[in-house]
């Protein structure tokens, strides 16, 4: 007969914690997994408690952090439980800086197929975001850091979170990110919206500079953070770049960042391009507005034109594109 696993019977308790009615039977239950010598049950235990919101646990979910960190190449490989530890007290509003201070700086390469990974860049990433909600005075010089940190998550955590502080300092950190540029896509474009997201006034305009770039990837990011703001006014700059747009694929990105803005100004003006565009235009306007496919006023006023006199290429892409 096989012999259980330790582990999977603990995660197994675990989970029946959660239709667990009584709070001190599930506070205990969470608190004793925490000194568990499993990470992974670790893990478990912290996810559960940030997702209950059970705030008396935060004190052992430090001393648990404060345990792992100890040996953490032993006692926490690819750092899923102090991950997970810094997410809840992030969860939890803990505005306390030494868990956090402690996550950012650290550093832990395990073995791979290939060369070594470093398995903290998550946890610096995390880190960062719980990092400037506290008082620390040095906060956002530390996760500037960051921004040069080797590991694409680490920048983009560091992004997110001056993005989340807001302040001048942090503004003036991601414009200075956004102008000198980065190596991963996914980088620049979080600095984008973060500025955006941060002082979507002022940073517009700074923005929209990036959309006259001759880089069309630098275009699609620029193009997209704008369009996630679902503002009038970010709508009215797609609208004036579209005027001047004669690139295929730019064309083709602004319909759909308009497409799911899902703002009125946005869907009438697609909605009314579709009236006169060329046959391959329509057929891509009708495709990104099946974005909108649960709202059927749309779908009538699609329906509506293409029964105007539709070419046989417009039906046929609202038929499969509006099943």
């Amino acid at each position: 007969m096989k012999k259980p696993d330790p582990i999977e019977a603990a995660l197994d308790a675990l989970a029946s914690l959660r239709a667990e009615t009584d709070p001190v039977v599930v506070a205990s239950g969470l608190r004793k997994a925490l000194k568990d010598r499993s990470n992974l049950v670790v893990a478990k235990a912290a996810q559960i408690a940030g997702d209950l919101r059970i705030t008396q646990l935060i004190p052992d979910l430090v001393s648990a952090f404060d345990r792992l960190m100890k040996n953490p190449a032993k006692l926490d490989k690819r750092c899923a439980a102090t991950f997970a530890i810094a997410m809840t007290l992030h969860a939890l509003d803990y505005t306390e800086p030494e868990v956090y201070l402690a996550g950012v700086r650290h550093v832990q390469m395990e073995a791979s197929f290939g060369p070594p990974v470093d398995e903290a860049a998550k946890l610096r990433a995390q880190c960062a975001l719980g990092l400037v909600r506290t008082r620390e005075p040095h906060a956002l010089v530390t996760v500037a850091e960051l921004l040069a940190d080797r590991e694409p998550h680490a920048r983009l955590g560091a992004v997110r979170a001056l993005a989340a502080n807001g302040g001048e300092g942090a503004i003036m950190l991601l414009r200075y990110k956004t102008l000198v540029g980065d190596q991963d896509a996914e980088v620049f474009a979080e600095c984008l919206s973060g500025l955006l997201t941060a002082d979507f006034s002022k940073s517009l305009p700074f923005v929209a500079r990036f959309m006259d770039s001759d880089d069309p990837d630098t275009v699609e990011s620029a193009v997209l953070a704008i369009a996630s703001q679902r503002r009038t006014e970010a709508f009215e700059l797609l609208r004036a770049k579209w005027d001047h747009s004669v690139h295929l694929e730019i064309r083709k990105t602004l319909l759909t960042a308009m497409a799911t803005m899902r703002i009125e100004e946005a869907t009438e003006f697609l909605l009314d391009l579709l009236r006169s565009a060329a046959t391959s235009t329509g057929v891509e306007i009708i495709r990104v507005l099946a974005a909108h496919h649960r709202e059927a006023r749309v779908r009538e006023r699609i329906r509506a034109i293409l029964d105007g006199g539709a070419s046989p290429e417009l039906r046929k892409a609202f038929s499969e594109s509006w099943p």
